[in-house]
């Protein structure tokens, strides 16, 4: 080989060994990038109510007390900085970890010498996060919360009852175990089971499989037995007779499955709460079980059904994976807006369409980190072995942290402001306290000045903003009850319905389609829980 291609050869070698050194950067650099951790970024903190109670703002904490923070980017190493003043007052910083409840919240333990001042969380590496102030004070003298200044939303119940523990609804008893009562008593006493609640009637249709005899079999084997009702409000009276007939054949309790058919009905769900409660008694359990995202279903009788003389249980259906959302949120929107009804809420879960052990559980232990003290399942004919396996197992009690306990409405200016059942259920209140007020379902300026009022009377800050702060004590009143069915059965004598009782079904006895307040003629936002098995 001669000396020009040697050169040529040599050159060629190092221009190859160059470029593979640029690859190798440019690759090591882009697996750099790729392994970078992600931003760590403090969204929030949050005062615990664990051990001592939370102050009047939740960024105010108390030393030797729980904090929930919130951040992105944490891992298991995460630790969270505070200010700290020792003794002879030297200032400095301690970190201190806790325990990751999910992805972006972590738990921790205020500092016994923490003062007020900015932290931040740090994970190794080191990695900070932006800084949030606290405030930071000493814990109480004595360690007990102060007391209530009002009742709680929720009127303690008596004794036991049916709704408690745990229970299983059943579509068509065949379908359960081949309908053979000692067969359900074994499944149901496996997973702890201890009350079933079984299609007693479709509308104004009694069903056979609710028969005394069926009911007396399974009661026989120390099940409680309850019948449960899907209604349409085409004929109230007729629904009311189809309902009062599981207490007949023999059943512990009853459940009114109203859903999208009631919406827009006030007077009908009126009419029929009334001659089904005059059916069975004052003192018989009725429940209701509905949507559970309230502010949803703006048109849905819920002041009507929950109402004095109603159903005095809430069995909401939280089908959380048919929703589209997690355990966790689905149960904190259910009871935010459903506190305010003021009845005991047992939440009702999904063991269909392929829920996870793990979700069913979870569901278990968040309710009664609510408070329940029993929940149901939907439904025997789907439940697989798996749902069942989690129905019964043993389970930790989780610590609720944060739980929200009352929507807030408000008027928006020039702007529409709150609309729907809950706006009645709080004018009904208002009027309840002495109000001159309309009970339409709109809180327009009329509405947010009778709040305004209210609020000046029992000392509360003036806001015209129904919250936190005014629920409690708003609550404590009586309601009205205004006269949905003579109002719209008058409206209809009169021919001041229009089109509306032109296009009514006969069944329904002349009342218009749409009753009730301005706000029953309101679409539902959405439907949270579509498809699913047919009731």
């Amino acid at each position: 080989m001669t000396a020009a291609p040697r050169h040529l050869l040599l050159l060629l070698v190092a221009a190859l060994t160059l470029l593979g050194a640029v690859f190798a950067t440019a690759g090591a650099s882009a697996q750099a990038r790729a392994k970078k951790p992600p931003k760590l970024r403090l969204v929030f903190t949050r005062c615990s109510s664990t051990p001592y109670p939370c102050a009047e703002s939740h960024s105010i904490v108390v030393r030797g007390g729980k904090m929930l923070v919130g951040a992105g980017g944490m891992t298991t190493r995460a630790r969270v900085e505070f200010p700290v003043r020792s003794a002879a007052g030297k200032a400095g910083k301690r970190r201190v970890g806790g325990r990751l409840r999910t992805k972006t919240r972590l738990l921790v333990s205020v500092p016994r010498d923490a003062v007020s001042g900015l932290i931040r969380v740090v994970v190794p590496g080191p990695r900070y996060s932006n800084a949030k102030r606290i405030t930071v004070r000493k814990p109480p003298a004595k360690v007990t919360r102060p007391a209530p200044t009002s009742p709680p939303a929720i009127a303690p119940r008596p004794g036991r009852s049916v709704f408690d523990g745990s229970g299983m609804w059943i579509w068509y008893l065949r379908r359960a175990a081949g309908g053979n009562p000692e067969a359900i008593a074994a499944r149901a006493a496996a997973a702890g089971v201890r009350t079933i609640f079984v299609k007693s009637a479709d509308g104004d249709d009694p069903w056979a499989q609710f028969s005394s005899s069926a009911v007396a079999a399974l009661k026989a084997t120390g099940l409680n037995v309850c019948g449960w009702q899907f209604v349409y409000g085409r004929d109230p009276l007729g629904e009311a007779r189809a309902g009062a007939a599981a207490k007949e054949a023999g059943a512990d309790c009853f459940v009114i499955d109203a859903e999208t058919a009631y919406e827009g009905k006030y007077a009908q769900a009126q009419r029929y709460t009334r001659a089904l409660r005059a059916a069975v008694g004052d003192d018989f359990p009725i429940a209701l079980t509905s949507f559970p995202y309230v502010h949803y279903h703006p048109g849905f009788p819920y002041s009507v059904f929950m109402a004095p003389g109603g159903a005095t249980f809430n069995l909401p259906q939280v089908y959380w994976k048919t929703i589209g959302t997690s355990v966790d949120t689905s149960l904190q929107i259910t009871y935010q807006y459903n506190t305010v009804y003021q009845q005991p809420i047992y939440p009702l879960g999904q063991t269909y369409d392929g829920t996870a052990a793990a979700d069913v559980r979870r569901f278990r232990q968040l309710s009664a980190g609510y408070g329940a003290t029993g929940v149901s399942w939907w439904v025997w004919d789907f439940a697989s072995t798996s749902d069942w396996g989690a129905v019964g197992a043993d389970i930790d009690p989780v610590e609720v942290l944060d739980a929200p306990r009352y929507p807030t409405l408000r008027a928006n200016g020039s702007k529409t402001g709150s609309k729907g059942d809950l706006v009645v259920w709080a004018q009904q209140h208002l009027a309840g306290a002495g109000a001159s007020i309309r009970v339409d379902g709109d809180y327009g300026p009329g509405t947010a000045s009778a709040v305004r009022a209210y609020q000046t009377s029992k000392g509360l800050p003036a806001t015209g903003v129904l919250d936190e702060a005014t629920w409690p004590t708003l609550l404590r009143e009586t309601p009205t009850t205004p006269n949905w069915a003579g109002a719209a059965a008058k409206a209809a004598r009169a021919g001041r319905s229009g089109a509306r009782a032109a296009s009514a079904s006969a069944s329904a006895g002349g009342l218009p389609a749409v009753n009730g307040p301005a706000s029953a003629g309101l679409r539902a936002l959405r439907d949270e829980i579509p498809g699913g098995p047919r009731r």
